[in-house]
């Protein structure tokens, strides 16, 4: 593949395929200088062209408890009992100055994701 500028959707699938083959190269390499070079060109298309819409505080808490595999039960753990965790999660509860301090604390996250309005049920 040569490297060009992304320009279009199709140069977009092409280039994450070339990338997902040098994934692994070794530090280094010049497999491993094509591979930042692609994803130069990926984040700077995907920068313009991709509209990323800002989690509000329960999504960020639902991606992150996604992402690291932690559950509600671990959530309940950090907040204290079941019920507070579900009702949070279910936006049946805000989310306390008390709870975000705890939260961070516990799972290392910044309390600037936490603090982010959103609606109630």
């Amino acid at each position: 593949m040569e490297i060009h500028p992304i320009k279009t959707d199709d140069d977009l699938r092409v280039t994450l395929a070339e990338i997902e083959k040098l994934w692994d190269a070794p530090t280094g390499s010049s497999e491993s200088d094509r591979l930042d070079v692609l994803s130069m060109l990926v984040h700077a298309y995907e920068a313009s062209h991709v509209q990323v819409r800002e989690l509000d505080a329960i999504e960020y808490l639902q991606a992150h408890m996604e992402n690291t595999g932690k559950t509600q039960a671990d959530l309940a753990e950090v907040l204290g009992s079941r019920p507070r965790a579900s009702e949070v999660l279910n936006r049946r509860r805000p989310l306390t100055l008390d709870m975000i301090r705890a939260v961070c604390a516990a799972w290392n996250v910044s309390a600037d994701n936490l603090v982010r309005q959103y609606e109630l049920a």
